[in-house]
């Protein structure tokens, strides 16, 4: 029994959470009132949510100037850091474009001047940039911001950039520092960050070493000391080396607030440099080598996403390798389909499905390419979720079905859609999930209405703050008599099962602390177990049957998007997200915590691991011996799928952001890139170039491949491409 002292303190302790959540609901919306009222009630103005993020951190990132204005006043503190991002609220601000936000924490003391002033100047706010101005900068910096062609345009931003910089006294010359050859030669080396994935090259040729971030052209750097190097062309910035008497070991690179050590992987060797460099561009093909198609060995159904078990593969049913929009060639049919959607097409039999959904608003806002905004499209207005049948051989409308008509429970990401969900089907029933209405829902192939589920909300969008929603996208698979769907959000995630005749449901898993997720769950079958295999930021496998949670894996990304693929008796899992982005291949079998001892990449459960090299949105592919994965930005890698083993890898495109899947037909890899670019590369080293498609339209969703044909869904049609 609690005593009278200890249950006035419970009591006061419950208070003040209680009054936390509040104030951290209340700084999320922006309401004034009740941020008032939480901090009256006890509620500790810098509390830390997930993450550590603060109030002023969620008001910041929202936009809510009242409400950093209150917080200021009540005495928050405007340099707290989360513990993710490590970002401060002036830098979630300015991410999100709330330059007035950033202005008002400049004014009260917030580091970060030289991002505000780079991003005033990109966004043409003089007073925002008027504000950076009062804080210290750097000369390179002010250097660098009146060279920008942006300033130029702007009178008034260009002379208080030139008074801010005549203001600094005169700069004293720094000598460079003579290092000797061969101790350079000791700093040469690829380093890496394994929390980052940050992969850095070092190169050295006689008394001049060079520097590489991956993707990013060569810097020359220039000796302070003989450990430390700067930079003429980057401003504060500093590459400190290890220096033992051998190779060094380790890498610190400051710029700005920014501090990072990276530790040393292996020589700079050409194939180092190269792993830290652009990948090489795929071998074009001699024109007079034509690959022509692989003979139809049997018609096969492409049921699902990415076809049976997620494969990707279309062995033998002779895929095609070129076409051409505009002129027709070798494209069967194009049908329009309404509204947008990211939901690839499956094929049963003589039909193709495919679902969508119509914004009464004609909201279609879209916006493809590598960047990493977080703000949702905020069309709430009324839509149609549909589902249409299409005939295989012409793309007629065969039926058409209407799921529901309302206004979605929460708003899409910018490249994503409120249909994301690719439907199931075991040729008697067709079934789609719709996490934007709320719905899974069941038709028979010619169209009859058989069973629907209500889900309920489905709130799936960033981790790091609940208002930003971004659209569920896992979908529903089939298992026996089961259809299976993996719900993963903002609170409450779990993973159920339904009788796949009746609809009626079978078993629900809570999947505890689980954030949101985007990929869709696997099977994977061996010496009679068959084992679930979920993505997440625990990777998990249950029993498919019962919904028991048999083993659980980590760590792993805090966003997943890929789905689990099969192959040589091993399931692959990659995710491309910090804090780290793995690769794991799985043995069937495990139980319990799987996860690696510190230092080791196998075990018994654990064929092999890549800590750092698994990517992010699209699934990769087992196909022939080896595992191909395809990173956002069109580089393709192989491994040794027994062994983990690099194989080859390269670069497919010249540019663009890549987020379909990768699936392969006739030894191979057809590669899709958001701006509807279609390639297809050999599946071998060199990944020799065969052919470059132009949709013409942009294309988020995986191709199916089936008897004969190649469907391809681009945001507005669907494709049938083949002789």
């Amino acid at each position: 029994m609690l005593t009278s002292a200890a249950l006035v303190l419970f009591l006061l302790q419950t208070t003040a959470s209680t009054a936390s959540d509040a104030l951290m609901d209340a700084a999320r919306t922006g309401n004034v009132a009740q941020i008032g009222a939480a901090l009256d009630a006890g509620a500790n103005v810098d509390t830390r949510g997930r993450y550590d993020v603060t109030p002023l951190i969620t008001a910041a990132m929202n936009g809510h100037v009242d409400a950093v204005r209150l917080l200021l006043s009540r005495g928050a503190n405007v340099n707290l850091q989360d513990s993710f991002y490590r970002a401060r609220a002036i830098d979630m601000a300015l991410t999100n474009g709330h330059t007035t936000v950033a202005t008002l924490l400049l004014e009260r003391g917030s580091e970060g001047a030289a991002t505000a002033l780079s991003t005033g100047i990109e966004k043409g706010d003089l007073a925002l940039v008027r504000q950076a101005l009062k804080a210290p900068i750097p000369r390179p910096t002010l250097q660098a911001a009146l060279a920008s062609p942006a300033v130029a345009k702007q009178p008034e931003m260009l002379a208080a950039l030139k008074d801010a910089l005549n203001a600094l006294p005169p700069e004293p010359a720094v000598a460079e520092v003579a290092v000797a050859p061969e101790t350079l030669a000791r700093y040469a080396g690829t380093y890496r960050d394994s929390a980052s994935g940050l992969t850095v090259a070092v190169t050295a040729a006689g008394s001049s070493l060079n520097l590489q971030v991956q993707g990013q052209p060569p810097v020359p750097l220039v000796a302070r000391s003989q450990t430390s190097f700067g930079s003429t062309l980057i401003p504060n910035f500093t590459a400190s080396f290890d220096n033992s008497g051998g190779p060094s070991s380790s890498l610190t690179i400051v710029q700005g607030p920014a501090n990072v050590k990276l530790a040393r992987t292996e020589a700079a060797t050409p194939a180092a440099a190269a792993a830290a460099s652009p990948a090489p561009p795929a071998t074009p093909a001699a024109p007079a080598s034509p690959v022509t198609p692989a003979p139809i060995t049997a018609a096969r159904n492409w049921p699902s996403f990415r076809g049976d078990a997620a494969s990707g593969n279309g062995d033998g049913q002779g895929a095609v390798t070129d076409w051409d929009v505009t002129s027709g060639r070798n494209i069967k049919w194009k049908t329009a389909i309404p509204g947008i959607s990211t939901a690839s097409p499956i094929v049963w039999g003589n039909r193709v499905f495919v679902t969508t959904a119509i914004s009464k608003s004609g909201d279609a806002t879209f916006r493809t390419g590598q960047y990493g905004d977080v703000k949702p499209v905020d069309d709430l207005s009324e839509h149609q979720w549909k589902i249409y049948a299409l005939d295989r051989t012409t793309g007629k409308v065969l039926w058409e079905r209407t799921a529901l008509t309302g206004a979605p429970k929460t708003k899409r990401h910018t490249k994503s859609s409120q249909s994301n969900s690719t439907p199931v089907t075991d040729g008697q029933r067709v079934i789609a999930a719709f996490g934007a209405a709320g719905v899974l829902e069941a038709w028979d192939v010619d169209g009859k209405p058989l069973w629907r589920v209500d889900l309920g909300l489905v709130d799936s969008g960033w981790f790091f703050d609940a208002s930003y929603q971004w659209g569920h996208a896992s979908s529903p698979i089939i298992f026996r008599d089961l259809v299976l769907l993996q719900v993963d959000q903002q609170k409450g995630s779990y993973l159920a099962a339904w009788n796949v005749a009746t609809g009626k449901q079978v078993w629900k898993t809570m999947r505890a602390g689980e954030v949101s997720t985007w990929g869709t769950p696997t099977l994977l079958t061996s010496g009679g177990r068959t084992e679930l295999i979920t993505n997440g930021t625990k990777v998990r496998g249950y029993d498919p049957v019962t919904g028991k949670e048999l083993w659980t894996l980590g760590p792993n990304s805090e966003i997943t998007v890929a789905t689990p693929v099969t192959g040589h008796g091993l399931a692959f899992v990659t995710a491309g997200y910090p804090p780290v982005r793995p690769i794991y291949a799985i043995r069937p079998g495990a139980s319990g915590d799987i996860s690696l001892p510190s230092g080791q990449t196998s075990s018994t459960a654990i064929a092999w691991s890549n800590a750092t090299e698994g990517t992010y949105i699209p699934t990769p592919i087992v196909y022939g011996d080896l595992l191909f994965t395809l990173n956002n930005n069109g580089v393709v890698s192989a491994y040794d799928a027994r062994t983990g083993k690099s194989a080859f890898r390269g670069r497919v495109g010249t540019g663009g952001a890549f987020s379909a899947s990768l699936v392969a037909a006739d030894g191979r890899l057809y590669v899709s890139n958001e701006d509807g670019e279609v390639y297809v590369v050999s599946a071998a080293p060199g990944l020799v170039s065969i052919a470059k498609n132009d949709m013409k339209e942009v294309i988020m969703a995986t191709p199916a491949i089936a008897n004969g044909l190649i469907f391809i869904r681009t945001l507005g049609h669907v494709y049938a491409i083949g002789k």
